[in-house]
């Protein structure tokens, strides 16, 4: 048991690795013409060393959030290669499912503003009301009737969060776009914000996602930097929307009052002055990234440009504005680029096209994008190709996406389930793997939570991490070993094993016979002795670690830690087929992609 016990961990410690497992069989067809026409220098005709087999497991797993029942049939019934030209098109795909399942999500449905009557933040509704009572010369104290109201109001901004947080898993597992919404979750991710950034980031969260991010996740560049630029979300966030002219510069306003005749500036005054924040961010992580060859002096020009693009009454869920009273009106220079004074809105706009064309943004955001989508480390002479397909087209994401998933490295041996799940992805697959139905509530998302990746929860704006490395550890292992418990109790809203395709059929089945099946079905046909071991047992060595983990310590977290643990704790004993799914969902094999 001992010896049995030390190679399971060392199975696990895999995960941690990058290195893809050996594929079995014979290489796979050569690269197939119907992805579109091949551009010299940017797509080979080498052969796939991944199996046919492989490849649309693969690229299920990569361009998508895991297969469903049936996808791998249907796939392989088109071809790979009609697959992913299929879903880099995503406009032209029907998604009659998850559009019909998110319009039960109403708390979602509205502008920012209308979303901010609806369901106001406690806090300020109270903070409105002592201003008002202390102009009027009353007594602010809370009533019994208030603090029921309060309670009222703090209830339906959680059910407001709790759909924004529903509705991005839900349409994760139904949407047939699958490449358009891991497309979605890597920009949500690139530019990052947090949930918790004041007391209205939640209302603008729906709008950000849905009118910002999703609709241009494989458009052009620039054009989706833009979008993110106006956003009264990444405005409030990296503070942009309080960021004006300091006293030693004109604003745009003084400027344009200011007598032709007079030589001399008016008398400098105090201002709130220039917050760095996004001009940072947006060299460093939305651009050029941290070695992309820009200065401190460029951060602050860059500041100074976006100066005046701010948010018409932010905690009225006002939109985007820009105002000449704050903006820096004077000389810039970014990037070797002179923007000259007295212009307004348009310093911002300029420095856009520029770093959205910049050849370190192109091979920045190629990088990402391969690392993605191939390997943690993606080879060199693939981020070079994506790179000037990202130069030539002039930033348009489609087409480096589908350089890299063309290219031979994206179906090479080394790629294949080179890249460990994000607890999204861990979650999100075991749910499309039992072919579970979406959850309008919040419980799945609490399971990701768990996992250790709270949506919209990363407070740092360089977001959740690529590298597999980063996401695992011991009990991070235990978590998703008692997720995969989870899943084999049902104890998901809209996931069932019962309901899973075959089990109908293998219920009374042999257990080597339910084992082989889940085998092939849920794990692809491929796993360790270790593994298949432990599905005909039934014993995983860590089980019990993991269980008893969940319930210690209970009463030294705090109470929303405690929460998210209610998840994991007192699971009936598993038996049967419901054990082998549940054991399956938890092995390192599941656990990556």
């Amino acid at each position: 048991m001992r010896l049995h016990r030390q190679r399971t961990l060392g199975l696990f410690a895999l995960l941690a690795a990058c290195a893809g497992g050996a594929p079995q069989g014979a290489a796979g067809r050569g690269t197939s013409s119907s992805l579109g026409a091949p551009v010299p220098g940017e797509t080979s005709d080498a052969p796939r060393e991944q199996t046919d087999d492989q490849q649309v497991l693969h690229a299920l797993n990569r361009l998508g959030f895991g297969p469903r029942p049936g996808d791998v049939a249907r796939v392989h019934a088109m071809g790979v290669d009609a697959w992913i030209a299929r879903q880099l098109e995503p406009e032209r795909l029907a998604d009659t499912r998850a559009e019909q399942f998110g319009a039960r999500f109403v708390a979602l449905q509205g502008t920012p503003g209308e979303l901010l009557d609806k369901y106001p933040p406690p806090a300020l509704v109270r903070r409105q009301r002592a201003m008002l009572e202390q102009r009027m010369g009353t007594d602010s104290t809370p009533t019994a009737e208030d603090s029921a109201r309060y309670r009222d109001l703090q209830r339906s901004v959680q059910q407001l969060v709790g759909e924004l947080q529903a509705s991005r898993v839900a349409r994760a597992v139904l949407s047939e776009r699958q490449l358009q919404e891991v497309m979605t979750d890597f920009w949500l991710n690139h530019f990052n914000v947090f949930i918790q950034k004041g007391p209205t980031m939640r209302h603008y969260l729906p709008s950000y996602e849905r009118d910002v991010i999703r609709p241009r996740a494989l458009g052009r560049f620039r054009d989706l930097l833009g979008a993110v630029a106006h956003s009264p979300a990444m405005l409030t966030y990296l503070d942009n929307w309080q960021s004006m002219a300091d006293s030693t510069h004109e604003t745009l306003a003084e400027l344009r009052v200011r007598s032709p005749g007079l030589l001399r500036r008016p008398a400098p005054r105090r201002r709130a002055g220039l917050n760095e924040n996004y001009g940072r961010e947006l060299l460093e992580l939305h651009t050029l990234g941290v070695d992309g060859g820009y200065t401190q002096q460029d951060v602050i020009n860059v500041a100074r440009a976006f100066t005046g693009w701010t948010v018409e009454q932010p905690r009225q869920g006002g939109e985007f504005v820009f105002r000449p009273v704050m903006h820096d009106a004077d000389d810039k220079v970014v990037l070797g680029h002179t923007l000259p004074g007295g212009r307004g809105a348009e310093d911002g706009e300029e420095v856009l096209d520029i770093v959205a064309v910049h050849p370190a943004t192109a091979r920045f955001l190629a990088t990402k994008l391969a690392r993605r989508l191939v390997s943690d480390d993606p080879p060199a002479a693939l981020v070079e190709r994506a790179t000037r397909t990202f130069v030539r087209t002039g930033g348009d994401i489609r087409q480096v996406v589908r350089t890299i998933v063309s290219s031979p490295e994206f179906f090479s041996r080394a790629a294949w389930r080179a890249k460990v799940k994000s607890p999204l992805e861990v979650v999100v697959s075991a749910l499309r793997a039992v072919d579970a139905d979406g959850d309008p509530t919040p419980r799945t998302a609490l399971a990701i939570a768990q996992l250790g990746q709270p949506l919209w929860g990363h407070q740092a704006p360089n977001g959740w991490p690529e590298r597999g490395n980063e996401w695992m550890n011991t009990g991070a292992i235990l978590n998703r070993i008692n997720f995969g418990l989870l899943m084999g109790a049902s104890r998901l809203p809209g996931a069932s094993v019962a309901g899973w395709g075959p089990a109908s059929t293998l219920a009374r089945a042999p257990r080597a016979e339910q084992v082989n099946v889940v085998i092939a079905e849920m794990l692809g046909g491929d796993v360790s002795p270790e593994t298949r071991s432990i599905l005909v047992s039934g014993e995983n060595p860590l089980a019990g670690r993991a269980a008893a983990q969940a319930d210690s310590n209970e009463n030294a977290v705090a109470p929303a830690q405690r929460m998210q643990n209610q998840l994991f704790r007192r699971l009936p004993p598993l038996t049967g087929l419901a054990q082998v799914v549940g054991l399956a969902l938890g092995s390192p094999e599941f656990q990556r992609r």
